[in-house]
């Protein structure tokens, strides 16, 4: 009897350590939303410091660490608001930064000197927006820089001493140019112009020559310059033009002549290079299939790669070389993959040492997160719908609540593989999570970006719908569980399912979405006004398609909307009208619709305070909590 009594005292035990190893941990939403530990690590040029972000105050700080010794000391100590990301070394080891202000109105621009970490102002503006051009190894005082300063709607290029903060005009816009390309000595020989339809690619041999034209493109095609090759006056660049997918070409700038294609894929286009400027050549192009690929274009940084995805802490991860010193000796490396965030890497090449430098956020555990798996799907018209879906950890696979994230900005942006914690967090919540590139999106090639043209509340919301039908098809969702959630065009798309496709959706989470066709385009910043014909092109003119859109702002369809929605706001964001938005949520609830509204008054698209994103992510737990009805 006792034995009896043991045996199932046993297999009580078992059966108990089997539930709990498929009980999936609820992860706290601040581990997932939080300010990084440590980002945007960058190398001094004589490789002597790292300098990377860190949290102070609810504030991203400037911190450098000395590789002699490994001491870490913090260069900024601001708390009003953070230091932005884009901040850069020159080469007389001065750190050169600016901070991240909200309202815009006064522009500092700020250096510190690595051997005295004194920091002085070296330009402040009203009202302008700045950002770095070229630095010069031979001049190492002087940046150029481009800058809104004399008109708003056109910036200029300047140089500036950053010892004395003397600047100089070097080049004034004529008002279409809206890219400036230097080659390996800082003199800017190529140029991009625009009229919002067609551009044109001009090229002066030297600052005394006046540019001329040696390219024109309707916006359709496409050329991006990248560097001079240093044979003849060639450069690099990425090319659409008479193909559908953008190639790595070589051009000469004396006519725009093609000269050779480097490298294209025929899968997809090359969306970046990787270029190094010490030694004036294209080390691999990159592009994106269901996962980032590269195809190398020299031995040895084919071989360093090779080497680094050996080691075995980085085994299964993407790696990217983001920062080197003048040498080429150190190398600071960037790692993650769809269920890390990443963590840095110090990789010096002549001793093939490998140390780690930080974590973006080292609260979270791999094992615990979801994988993200490549997906396609045919719309109904036909056209092949690549995207990603993300499964709840457990053994269930079908009848799974859902949450559909359609991405922002069509045409320029694309859902990728890698590390979202937006959609980690929902997975560990007990949803799928499923994103759609839709007709229009980046990466697929030309003549599927031009079938988004004119589809804005057309085929591009058909695409998602046909994929949250092919969800159902494939019984991975519960058809009386289904959500969508999005920001900027994501959270229009998200209205747009709500309103036109009501039998669909449980509820909506928007995020700075865009509830108006008209304000959006009409209240466009001035350095965006030379885009504004091709977005007539591309989305509609407020004059000659006032119909159609009026007919797919959700603004006019207020009657349409049922289901409950939570929309979040920053009182700051540019490309938002308050007022309207305000305007919208009262009709809506004049209609007796559940909306939950949160306007945040120094906040702008995206939060950047952590306690705002933990407010936010918090609410929109429970919302969707309350009305999807599941539990983890």
């Amino acid at each position: 009897m006792l034995g009896r009594l043991r045996y199932l005292l046993l297999i009580a035990f078992i059966i108990t350590l089997c539930s709990c190893k498929n009980k999936v941990r609820q992860i706290p939403i601040i581990d997932f939303f939080k300010t990084p530990e440590k980002s945007f690590y960058k190398i001094s040029p004589d490789g002597k410091y790292v300098s990377y972000l860190k949290p102070y105050k609810d504030k991203q700080n400037l911190f450098i660490q000395s590789l002699a010794d490994g001491k870490e000391r913090m260069a900024t100590s601001f708390d009003d608001s953070s230091v932005r990301g884009d901040y850069f070394w020159t080469f007389n080891n001065q750190l050169v930064f600016s901070q991240d202000i909200i309202d815009f109105d006064t522009f500092k621009m700020y250096a510190i000197d690595v051997s005295t970490f004194k920091i002085r102002i070296i330009l402040s503006q009203e009202k302008v927006r700045v950002s770095l051009v070229n630095r010069n190894k031979q001049q190492p005082d002087l940046i150029t820089i481009k800058m809104n300063k004399r008109d708003p709607g056109n910036f200029d290029i300047y140089r500036l001493n950053i010892k004395t903060g003397e600047l100089t005009p070097y080049l004034i816009n004529p008002g279409n140019i809206t890219e400036w390309f230097p080659d390996a000595d800082g003199k800017i020989r190529l140029v991009r112009a625009s009229d919002g339809v067609n551009e044109t690619i001009l090229y002066r041999p030297n600052d005394n020559a006046p540019f001329k034209t040696i390219i024109e493109n309707n916006f359709k095609n496409s050329v991006r310059p990248i560097a001079f090759t240093g044979v003849k006056n060639y450069f690099y660049a990425l090319s659409n033009v008479n193909r559908d997918k953008t190639a790595l070409v070589e051009i000469n700038a004396e006519d725009g002549k093609e000269q050779k294609t480097i490298f294209s894929c025929s899968k997809a286009d090359v969306l970046y290079v990787d270029y190094s400027k010490n030694r004036r050549r294209v080390e691999f192009a990159a592009w994106e299939e269901a996962k980032p690929r590269k195809h190398f274009l020299t031995p040895d940084i084919e071989s360093l790669y090779h080497n680094l995805e050996q080691r075995p802490q980085l085994k299964g991860n993407e790696i990217r070389v983001i920062d080197r010193d003048s040498t080429e000796n150190k190398f600071i490396l960037n790692t993650y993959t769809d269920r890390n965030p990443g963590s840095y890497y110090l990789y010096e090449k002549n001793t093939n040492k490998l140390t780690k430098l930080g974590d973006i956020n080292s609260g979270l555990v791999p094992d615990e997160l979801c994988t993200m798996q490549p997906i396609a799907f045919k719309a109904r018209d036909g056209l092949l719908i690549s995207g990603y879906l993300t499964l709840p950890l457990g053994n269930k696979r079908t009848n799974l609540p859902v949450v559909v994230i359609p991405h922002d900005d069509p045409w320029r942006s694309r859902d990728s593989w890698g590390y979202d914690e937006r959609v980690q967090f929902l997975a560990n919540r007990g949803y799928a999570v499923f994103q759609v590139n839709y007709r229009g999106s980046n990466g697929y090639g030309k003549s599927f970006r031009s079938a988004g043209f004119k589809q804005v509340g057309g085929k591009i919301q058909n695409d998602i719908t046909d994929g949250v039908h092919w969800l159902i098809d494939q019984k991975i969702a519960n058809p009386k569980k289904i959500a969508i959630f999005g920001g900027g065009f994501g959270g229009f798309s998200a209205l747009y399912g709500v309103s036109f496709h009501p039998e669909l959706y449980k509820c909506a989470v928007v995020q700075y979405g865009l509830i108006n066709f008209f304000t959006y385009i009409k209240d466009a910043p001035p350095f965006l006004k030379p885009y504004l014909k091709m977005i007539y092109e591309m989305v509609g003119n407020p004059e000659t398609d006032a119909d159609q859109l009026r007919a797919i702002s959700p603004v006019f369809h207020t009657d349409k909307i049922k289901v409950p929605l939570i929309i979040f706001q920053g009182a700051k964001d540019q490309r938002a009208n308050i007022s309207e938005l305000n305007q919208f949520v009262r009709e809506l609830r004049k209609r007796n619709v559940d909306v939950k509204y949160f306007l945040k008054p120094n906040e702008r698209a995206f939060f950047r305070s952590e306690h705002n994103r933990m407010e936010m992510y918090t609410e929109i737990e429970k919302f969707l909590d309350d009305n999807m009805r599941v539990k983890p």
